[in-house]
């Protein structure tokens, strides 16, 4: 799978989400706007969901396997809150997110590391 490809996709996807953010519910735009949001949702899930189901999958493995995986599109934002296997953190989260293409585990309030792809140092 062309990483570059997913990652476009994804960037697309977080600057119609954050263009709809911006308006309000009374806007002329609002329905246009969300309408080409799910749009661009069903074409980035049908385009590249299987890929990134099977990462999500690899990572919820490794770090929360109690927890199903949703779809890949619910990992972005704000991501979504998992538990993890072996850890007394009380708050995690997995994130996707773009630019570049990877996941991320945040603990806590601010604490963001890098769990995918594998091999990449540090915290964000």
């Amino acid at each position: 799978m062309d990483t570059k490809a997913v990652d476009k996709a994804l960037q697309a996807l977080a600057e119609k989400r954050s263009e709809l953010a911006l308006l309000d519910y009374s806007s002329p735009k609002y329905d246009e706007i969300e309408e080409q949001l799910h749009d661009l949702e069903d074409d980035f899930q049908e385009e590249y969901g299987m890929y990134l189901e099977k990462i999500l999958q690899g990572v919820h493995d490794k770090l929360c396997p109690d927890n199903d995986v949703l779809l890949p599109i619910a990992y972005m934002g704000d991501g979504v809150p998992v538990e993890l296997d072996r850890s007394p953190v009380k708050e995690a989260r997995l994130i996707l997110q773009s630019n570049p293409l990877r996941v991320l585990l945040q603990t806590g309030k601010d604490k963001r590391e890098v769990v995918w792809p594998e091999g990449r140092q540090g915290g964000i």
